[in-house]
């Protein structure tokens, strides 16, 4: 033995890993709008209802009462409000995604979605 370290190859597990903290790290660079508007969440466990804390191009911060685990796949609709987007009328935009981040903030659950597929649709 030398007492060289060898450096062991990356499983695909680790690989995945690697490239999901990188892909958070790219996600949360995106400019952030504080807007704090009613959402119903649908998820494989259930349906909840939240408010958005901020959206981003990425995705949305929800607080709500209950947690949604990290992985689980979520659709919700966001109606924006004419004004807030500069239109005659309000804009719904249709979202499916999955939850990346769930933690405990002043007594609710803060829980993190990045934004897979959406559809705009004027309301």
């Amino acid at each position: 033995m030398s007492g060289e370290a060898t450096e062991q190859p990356l499983t695909s597990e680790s690989q995945q890993q690697t490239t999901a903290i990188k892909h958070y790290a790219d996600m949360q660079s995106a400019p952030r709008f504080p807007l704090h508007l009613p959402v119903e969440l649908k998820s494989q466990s259930g349906d909840y209802s939240a408010e958005t804390q901020n959206i981003s191009a990425n995705g949305v911060l929800f607080a709500m009462d209950r947690d949604v685990p990290v992985g689980s796949l979520v659709d919700f609709t966001i109606l924006l409000p004419g004004d807030v987007v500069g239109s005659r009328c309000d804009v719904q935009i249709d979202c499916h995604g999955r939850v990346v981040r769930s933690f405990e903030d002043k007594g609710r659950r803060g829980v993190g979605v990045v934004i897979d597929e959406y559809h705009f649709e004027r309301a």
